[in-house]
Order: C-alpha cells, then structure tokens, then sequence
C-alpha cells in the first residue's frame, strides 16, 4: 500500500476497479443540473462543490462520468446549445411568418424583465462574455454556437423576404447578425436589471431594421 502511495497509483487502480460497475444515478439529469449551476453563476465563479451538490453524485462519480469541470463545462455548452437551437427552430417552422417569428422572439424579452422573469440570458452569449477568446476549444464550441443561432434568424428573414414581409434589398446575413448581437445586448441589459418598458421600447427600435 505505501508504494502505491508512493508512486500516486491508488486513484489509477481504483477507477479501472470501477469500470463495467453500473452507475447509480442519471448521468442526464445530472447533465442538465450542470447547466443550470453554469447558467446561473458562470464557469469561473462554479465551484466543483457548487456542481457535485446540484447534480448530487459523488466526487468519484463526477471524475469517473465527467473527468474535469472543463469537460464537463464542453459537455454543458453541447447539450444547452443543442435544445436551444433546436427549440427556437421548432418556433421559426411553427410561426405562421418568418417576420412574426423575429418580433415574437424580441417581444418575449420584456417578460424576462419582469420581477418574476428569469434574467440569467443566454448560456451561450454569456460564455461568449466571460470567455472571449481565451480559451481556445470553449471559443471554438461558443463561435459554432453562435453561427447555428446566426442561422435561424437567416432563414427566418430569408423566409420573411419571400413572404413579402421584408425588403429583398436588405442583405440577409448582416441582418441576421445585427439582430444576434442585439439579442445579446438586450439580454445583457436585462441581467443589469432593466425595465420591461425599457426593453419593450429598444426592442421597437431594434424591429425597425426589418422595415
């Protein structure tokens, strides 16, 4: 025993002693518990304590299934990113206009600026914020992330241009950005604790780029 000390084997043996073991506890669910304490609280300010206590495993566990918090950072940013893009597709195909699509999503905001609403934003533009491009394979999942989203609204306002609700002289793409970054900006200024009525009135004011 006191050569495996020694030589740090102990943790080395103990995890092959576990492999084929069944694991008591949904790696799922302790998933999306991960992303709420991420989304909550930031990458940088989430402790490994913050995370074993939401997802309720043990420490062992946690190495064992997720190996580090970076790890399972990437894993959080894949699995959020994954139903956002997939909810907000799911809205643009079922909104009766591509256009109608664009102001329900910036019209939404406001209830988010309610005392009751949930303020936290977006994972993914939050990540952009506190990450940048420090970290090389995080920016590289955020810079994917943010070109799906850049997608939605381009097919929206493609779409919009076909159903005649906006002009086929705006160029698609530089639209579909301006609106991504102003969803960003908002949700920004809703997490510094902005009004639904000062939401509702940059939000017009944003809209008018589709006229």
């Amino acid at each position: 025993m006191t050569f495996l000390l020694t030589y740090g084997l102990i943790g080395p043996i103990l995890t092959l002693m576990n492999i084929g073991r069944p694991r008591n506890f949904d790696s799922d669910q302790a998933l999306q518990s991960a992303v709420q304490v991420f989304w909550s609280k930031g990458y940088e300010a989430t402790s490994l304590a913050d995370l074993i206590d939401a997802m309720q495993i043990s420490k062992s566990s946690f190495y064992q299934t997720f190996e580090s918090k970076h790890q399972l950072f990437q894993n959080c940013i894949n699995h959020y990113q994954g139903r956002f893009i997939s909810d907000i597709t799911d809205s643009l195909q079922s909104s009766k206009t591509g256009r109608a699509f664009i102001e329900d999503t910036f019209k939404g905001l406001a209830d988010k600026a309610r005392p009751s609403g949930d303020r936290r934003g977006c994972l993914i533009l939050n990540c952009a914020s506190e990450f940048a491009q420090r970290d090389p394979v995080i920016a590289e999942l955020i810079t994917k992330s943010i070109q799906r989203m850049t997608d939605v609204f381009l097919s929206a306002i493609k779409r919009a241009q076909q159903e005649g609700d906006i002009s086929p002289d705006k160029k698609p793409l530089p639209l579909a950005r301006y609106l991504l970054s102003s969803l960003n900006g908002l949700t920004t200024t809703i997490k510094a604790g902005a009004s639904p009525k000062e939401i509702r009135e940059v939000t017009e004011v944003v809209l008018t780029a589709l006229d």
